[in-house]
């Protein structure tokens, strides 16, 4: 298990306990490794449930992730409860405190995909999207600064941090996952609110939108996300892993003063993104005829940047 670029951890999260959902398999999976590389003691949340969300439960994936851990020497537990139920995520807030006695770091990683156009998207496809990645990113977060708050009533202020899952599906959009990329955007407007709101508990939030080989991209974007010929030696661009050190980061002390940002990572890339911001403007110091507002937002439009275009699930 390694975290560095030089194939050594470095001791970053040294003493921290984090939690990571969804974290049986890609993204969440490459997370718990490089946290506990770091020297952190990770809590592994994971349901084993299908990529659509169905099928019954397994712990398999989470323990196998437990078992790799403390094979490398380091210290994690599974947790196979349901997060987008309110005892769910405070029955993983509470392994965390009852087997470590701390919680410092909440990676929000949990999801699926149901994708469909929007003219052919049922209302439960709908829903069960909605739930387990918005409110499945709500509900730990709640349980989560419940805890921080009490800490900091007692006057044990932590040094605390949230990462949450968005997309470029969440703020761009895409084609085909009106469901994912409600979901996704939803999340972001939950870390803005979340990073100004738990402040006062010593807590940073933050979120990434990443893009990497998982079950949700391997094989919509076959050729895109395909690793490197073997023996070829050229880097792995698309490899979860590379997504991991930058959430390392943000999960750890290091990151003092870093809060309410979101960033895209992809392979070697990290880019802060800027969100909404005030473009061209006119203001005529009285209401405007409909026609008027009409002529002068063309104006405007042709005076804006070109947009980016939508693109898929990341």
């Amino acid at each position: 298990m390694t975290a560095s670029s030089d194939g050594h951890g470095t001791g970053l999260c040294a003493g921290r306990v984090v939690i990571v959902t969804g974290a049986g398999r890609g993204l969440g999976r490459a997370h718990a490794l490089a946290f506990a590389a770091e020297g952190a003691k990770v809590v592994v949340n994971d349901l084993g449930v299908g990529l659509d969300g169905a099928g019954g439960s397994s712990p398999g994936p989470a323990r196998q992730v437990v078992d790799e851990i403390e094979a490398a020497g380091g210290e994690a537990v599974a947790h196979g409860g349901d997060i987008a139920t309110g005892a769910g995520a405070a029955s993983l807030i509470g392994v965390a405190l009852d087997t470590y006695g701390r919680l410092d770091t909440l990676v929000n990683n949990a999801g699926f995909l149901r994708d469909r156009m929007l003219v052919n998207l049922d209302e439960d496809d709908w829903d069960a999207v909605m739930r387990v990645h918005l409110k499945g990113h709500f509900l730990t977060l709640k349980h989560a600064a419940a805890h921080w708050r009490a800490e900091t009533g007692a006057g044990r202020t932590p040094v605390a941090r949230v990462i949450n899952t968005s997309s470029g599906a969440g703020l761009l959009g895409s084609v085909g996952q009106g469901n994912y990329s409600a979901a996704k955007a939803g999340i972001v407007g939950l870390t803005l609110v979340a990073a100004a709101e738990m402040g006062r508990y010593g807590v940073q939030v933050n979120a990434i939108a990443p893009a990497a080989r998982t079950r949700m991209t391997e094989q919509t974007f076959a050729e895109t996300m395909a690793p490197p010929g073997e023996g070829t030696g050229a880097f792995d661009a698309m490899a979860p892993e590379n997504v991991s050190p930058l959430v390392v980061w943000l999960g750890s002390a290091a990151s003092d003063g870093v809060t309410g940002r979101v960033f895209e990572a992809e392979a070697g890339r990290i880019t802060v993104m800027d969100g909404w911001r005030p473009g061209p403007s006119v203001d005529r110091g009285a209401r405007w005829a409909p026609a008027e507002a009409g002529e002068a937002t063309r104006k405007l439009l042709a005076e804006a940047e070109v947009g980016r275009p939508v693109y898929g699930v990341r």
